[in-house]
């Protein structure tokens, strides 16, 4: 039987990479820095064409110089030269990120801080994370599916349900209190140096946690945390969460992990209650992180909630009933002027 913890090895990692990939992607495994010219790759200019285009397909807000997307192909025809000098020589500044305040999903669940950078970092971000991400992407673990290429929310659960089935029904349900305000930048920044030997890129990448947020017209400086918005912020929630996922596959638990939301399946509520207390103390001590007591437990499956599902100890998947109210609260507003679309919906949906 599949091992669904274990970690590829470095030749079924190098077997779809080329051979500048396979040096790189080696000294990355062997946990070596990196080379030190991974900003020139960053600068080769097919790889700043696909960020372009990415960008540009992502759409999004202007950030704090008001620059749209639509703006951004006019800029790089006049300023390409002079950003890729900058990038290569180290001295890039991107500009503060925009702070701006979104309803979180359902009724009375407060507002989530978003910091959308400019569009110019955005490409920068862009650029430099289609050339991270293949080399550490192939390093992380099986039972992570958030903000990963190939992986998605449907997978995660399909995994939760095998484990399910397979006896593990009771779930420790972590959740990190905001932790994409919380994140370390020392720890991360430590983490990225044992395996980039690019001390420009290492520079630009801190520079980009420390950007400060434009909130109503006042620039408020940041020690900590990652902007909800930037096209690095995944990989690096990853990276900084990849720490947690060595430490459950080291005990050996069945687990899933999406971004900040991780769920660990026991077999007992003694044994889920034992490893709620460790891990809680893990994420306190080693990343710094807190956990939120509210929204953390010990339970049987279909007491908790997971990607917006529930598990039943059979391993059946049934939505939850606040997904369940955001799909039929959308539907009412795009069929408000229709009442007899809305009596269908309805019916449709129970």
């Amino acid at each position: 039987m599949k091992n669904h913890h274990q970690r590829p090895n470095g030749s079924q990692r190098m077997r779809s990479f080329g051979s500048d990939e396979q040096q790189v992607l080696k000294a990355l495994i062997e946990d070596k820095p990196l080379t030190e010219s991974l900003m020139e790759r960053i600068c080769d200019l097919s790889n700043l064409n696909r960020a372009y285009k990415r960008v540009k397909a992502n759409k999004g807000a202007a950030g704090v110089d008001g620059m749209t997307v639509d703006d951004l192909f006019a800029w790089i025809g006049e300023h390409k030269e002079s950003l890729v000098e900058s990038l290569i020589r180290g001295t890039y500044q991107p500009k503060p990120v925009l702070g701006v305040e979104i309803p979180k999903p359902g009724k009375n669940k407060g507002f989530r801080q978003l910091g959308i950078p400019c569009v110019v970092d955005r490409l920068v971000q862009q650029a430099t994370l289609q050339v991270l991400e293949p080399l550490f992407d192939p390093t992380f673990s099986e039972s992570s599916y958030g903000f990963r290429p190939g992986r998605s929310a449907h997978q995660a659960l399909k995994r939760a349900r095998d484990y399910v089935r397979e006896g593990y029904e009771i779930v420790v349900d972590i959740d990190a209190e905001k932790f994409f305000d919380r994140v370390n930048h020392d720890r991360l920044m430590s983490a990225l140096s044992k395996r980039i030997g690019d001390k420009r890129l290492l520079k630009i990448i801190r520079q980009f946690l420390r950007a400060g947020m434009m909130k109503q017209g006042v620039c408020i400086e940041r020690e900590g945390g990652l902007s909800q918005g930037g096209p690095l912020s995944p990989l690096m929630s990853n990276i900084v969460l990849d720490e947690l996922d060595r430490e459950l596959e080291r005990r050996g638990h069945k687990f899933c992990r999406y971004g900040d939301d991780c769920n660990i399946y026991v077999k007992s509520l003694r044994a889920g209650e034992r490893v709620l207390q460790s891990i809680k103390e893990f994420l306190e001590k080693r990343l710094k992180l807190k956990v939120n007591e509210t929204k953390s437990a010990c339970a049987p499956v279909e007491e908790r909630q997971f990607l917006g599902y529930r598990l039943l100890r059979e391993g059946k998947l049934v939505i939850a009933q606040h997904s369940l109210d955001r799909i039929k609260d959308k539907v009412r507003k795009i069929t408000r002027r229709n009442r007899g679309v809305i009596w269908i919906f309805t019916l449709c949906l129970g």
